[in-house]
């Protein structure tokens, strides 16, 4: 059973390493979920068929590259994304900035999530609450019950996969049986028309966290092969199966609200399905934002923050977001994923893979099945390649965002650590 928690500061042994089934079942789940349902949607109402399926495609190599690179690494040294990043061009301070940079896209996930739930509540009551009062009591909810260590919530985590699988099947076959194939395909886009370049950076956004916590769980795998397998069953599945039906169904009903989806097609259950989704998205969301906040003072700062405490904060900060309207921003939210966290991997992969700057001593140390016992400090460099990157990424116009900030950004990576 992989355990994400174990080994936080050290290697897992081989004789720790699980089956291919272990992994790639949690590696699925995180991708399989409500969140792509909602990007398919998006890319269906914005764009045309032709191009959303493109931006799918492309968005789907860089994911792979992306996710291959650091996998591979996480495998071979049997180490999480945040350690391996210490070694990776960031050193012991930068690999907080690298942790610091993933709870906080966590912390505006739960927002889109809990403005999800909050909006389904007040869809169900019949817009008695209010979706303000309704995100407000929705946030603060999760927010306690995570605080505090309530566990019920486990319980969600083993129904709700299956049941979104299963409505999204329902929805795809009532939805899609009968209509016109032809006139779907050249259906022009209900809402604002979305650029190609653009729809392959939503795409990125979408799952880009996703790569950068590979080797959280890959560090767990035997070899190659797994990585490799776990990487093109997670695309098949989320991208052209998840994605792709949300593709079409937010082209057929004209809409990309999720809420509305669901009750169109089914009801109540939709609507409950729903809810279970965000919760169980939301859980972990909340939990992985407040430790990684929590390490990230204490690595800056040497002050351990009380765990409940931090959670209550970012809990409220997270249902701030919801009712100020980030999920009205859900476009421009991935976006920013886009642009942001491909520098990271990028300057990860040039730094473990082209210049191998700490390759010698982490060999050494895998003989004895420890870890190098230098660790530099803060990789500046690093640092500012990964701003350039992504301020490049924003600013530059022309061609694909994403991949503007990760070429730009492992470049300049490489050109300043050999002039250095």
């Amino acid at each position: 059973m992989v355990k994400i928690e174990d080994y936080p500061l050290s290697r897992v042994p081989q004789d720790k390493r699980v089956s291919f089934l272990s992994v790639a079942i949690i590696h699925l789940g995180m991708l399989t979920a409500l969140d792509q349902f909602m990007l398919g949607a998006v890319l269906g109402h914005r764009m045309s068929l032709e191009d959303a399926f493109i931006a799918i495609t492309a968005g789907s190599l860089i994911f792979a590259v992306a996710t291959l690179g650091l996998g591979f690494a996480g495998m071979h040294e049997g180490v999480s994304g945040s350690l391996l990043a210490r070694w990776c061009g960031f050193g012991r301070i930068g690999s907080v900035f690298v942790g610091l940079v993933i709870a906080l896209c966590l912390l505006g996930w739960f927002g889109i999530q809990n403005a999800i739930f909050a909006r389904s509540l007040n869809f169900a009551l019949q817009g008695k609450l209010g979706f303000i009062l309704s995100a407000t009591i929705t946030g603060a909810c999760l927010t306690i019950l995570v605080a505090f260590g309530f566990r019920a919530l486990r319980f969600t985590a083993r129904i709700a996969v299956p049941m979104f699988i299963m409505l999204v099947a329902f929805i795809s076959f009532t939805t899609l049986s009968g209509i016109n194939t032809a006139e779907i395909i050249t259906r022009q886009p209900a809402g604002e028309p979305l650029a190609l370049s653009d729809g392959i950076t939503l795409v990125v956004g979408g799952v880009i966290l996703a790569s950068l916590v590979t080797p959280d769980l890959t560090r767990y795998s035997r070899n190659k092969k797994q990585v490799f397998n776990i990487t093109l069953l997670t695309i098949i599945v989320s991208q052209y199966i998840v994605n792709g039906l949300a593709i079409l169904i937010g082209k057929t009903l004209g809409t990309a609200d999720v809420v509305t989806m669901m009750a169109q097609t089914a009801g109540g259950i939709g609507l409950l399905v729903v809810v279970f989704s965000t919760l169980r998205v939301n859980d972990i969301n909340l939990y992985s934002s407040s430790l990684g906040i929590t390490n990230a003072v204490e690595g800056i700062f040497g002050k351990k923050l009380k765990y409940s405490t931090t959670t209550l904060f970012i809990g409220t900060v997270g249902t701030l977001l919801s009712v100020l309207g980030i999920l009205e921003r859900f476009a421009d939210f991935l976006s920013l994923m886009g642009v942001v966290i491909p520098p990271i991997i990028s300057v990860m992969m040039v730094d473990y893979y082209i210049l191998r700057n700490h390759r010698a001593v982490l060999n050494h140390s895998r003989e004895s099945g420890g870890l190098p016992e230098s660790t530099p400090v803060i990789g500046w460099l690093a640092i500012i390649s990964c701003a350039v990157g992504s301020i490049a990424g924003v600013m530059i116009t022309a061609g694909v965002p994403t991949f503007n900030s990760l070429a730009i950004a492992g470049t300049l990576y490489y050109l300043l650590s050999k002039l250095k």
